[in-house]
């Protein structure tokens, strides 16, 4: 089977995180990596909505995520090293968290990289971590 590979922080998971996996498992099993706490304050400047481990729960529980996990390193890249330990055959991406450094190390390593563009689900609104946390003043 074909292992599907995406990263992300998930801290305030909404319909399009869903919508991402829901995109991304149609390539084939997949896997999702969890920011750290450690590293969402790093990237986020700010402590996590929910812990690792709530956010690895959750994220965990959803039927299109395959295996799920807490990134060991930090981080942009915090998910090199169970990159190359599960070795995936793609990395899907969606178009805001592309960038060239983290293409470039995705197909240093013979990895496909897919950028997605955000659609979402039927008549669903788009949904973003940032958006929602501008209605919420936060």
């Amino acid at each position: 089977m074909v292992k599907v590979f995406v990263s992300g922080c998930f801290d305030v998971l909404h319909s399009g995180h869903i919508r991402f996996f829901e995109e991304a498992s149609q390539y084939g099993d997949l896997y999702v990596s969890i920011g750290s706490d450690k590293t969402v304050e790093e990237l986020k400047h700010r402590k996590p909505l929910y812990n690792e481990e709530e956010r690895l729960y959750m994220v965990s529980a959803i039927r299109f995520v395959h295996q799920a996990f807490i990134a060991k390193g930090s981080g942009k890249l915090d998910f090199l090293q169970e990159l190359k330990e599960i070795k995936p055959d793609v990395f899907f991406v969606n178009n805001d968290g592309d960038s060239p450094e983290k293409q470039a190390a995705i197909e240093n390593l013979g990895i496909r990289y897919i950028v997605s563009n955000r659609i979402p689900k039927d008549l669903l609104p788009v949904r973003s971590t940032t958006s929602i946390r501008e209605v919420l003043g936060k």
